[in-house]
């Protein structure tokens, strides 16, 4: 279980942006984080994996304080950050890359095998490079066959539907719903989309710096929606969140 107590960082410039977050990470669940641009979700993605320091609180996994691991010590222990928009490398083929986040030797029809899943056809991927000639649809899901091929015991993922296509996004809903079934590890994930919402265990909603309501996703999902008791409204008090949510 990943638990985080009292977190709270401010920006270079003075900004409060996370102001005391308590949050429950459960095992082998799926947690959608949601909530109004600019209230602390990408932010608080990014202190989880350990890019981000708290300036106040702390984080503890299984048991042990991570605080003040960075992002490669946190990954030793099994964290994992898929970023909004991936890394590319120049040089380094897809197989490359694979068996990189394998940690081990893997075959070519392995490494295709991860390639398929993800709704890529193996032999037209598995000697190009991870560099510019990808589209974002691509390499959004070459990242997510390398999650699939790392198998970590936390993965976050910062906005994935971020800059895909529509065949790519459902490819990513199909492997996310695989995971899930599976109960291979946990997720969070943050997220407008309603289907990301809707595969979700947990669903926490964040805004202006807080956890504003957390729960089952079947009963926080609707609310979101209909703009019930759940319902965030944006800072300005003009409109409910639930009107943010892409369908």
């Amino acid at each position: 279980m990943l638990t985080l107590k009292n977190i709270k960082w401010t920006a270079p410039e003075g900004t409060q942006v996370l102001k005391g977050i308590d949050l429950e990470i459960p095992d082998n669940k799926i947690v959608v984080i949601t909530g109004p641009n600019g209230g602390g979700k990408t932010t608080l993605a990014k202190i989880i994996a350990g890019l981000e320091k708290p300036q106040e609180g702390s984080i503890i996994y299984k048991g042990n304080d991570i605080t003040n691991l960075d992002i490669t010590q946190r990954a030793r222990l099994g964290i994992s950050y898929a970023f909004q928009q991936p890394v590319r490398f120049k040089g380094l083929t897809v197989l490359d890359l694979l068996q990189l986040a394998s940690g081990r030797d893997m075959s070519e029809g392995e490494a295709c095998d991860y390639l398929v899943r993800v709704g890529l056809c193996a032999r037209e991927y598995i000697k190009r490079e991870v560099n510019s000639t990808l589209s974002g649809g691509e390499i959004k899901r070459i990242e997510l066959a390398t999650v699939l091929a790392r198998h970590t015991d936390l993965t976050v993922f910062d906005e994935p539907e971020a800059g895909i296509d529509l065949w790519s996004f459902n490819n990513l809903i199909d492997v996310f719903q695989e995971l899930r079934d599976r109960r291979s590890g946990t997720m969070v994930i943050i997220s407008h989309q309603e289907r990301i919402l809707s595969i979700a265990d947990t669903i926490a909603v964040i805004a202006d710096g807080s956890v504003q309501s957390i729960g089952d996703a079947k009963e926080i999902l609707p609310e979101l929606l209909s703009g019930g008791p759940g319902c965030v409204q944006c800072p300005k008090k003009e409109v409910h969140y639930y009107g943010g949510i892409s369908r």
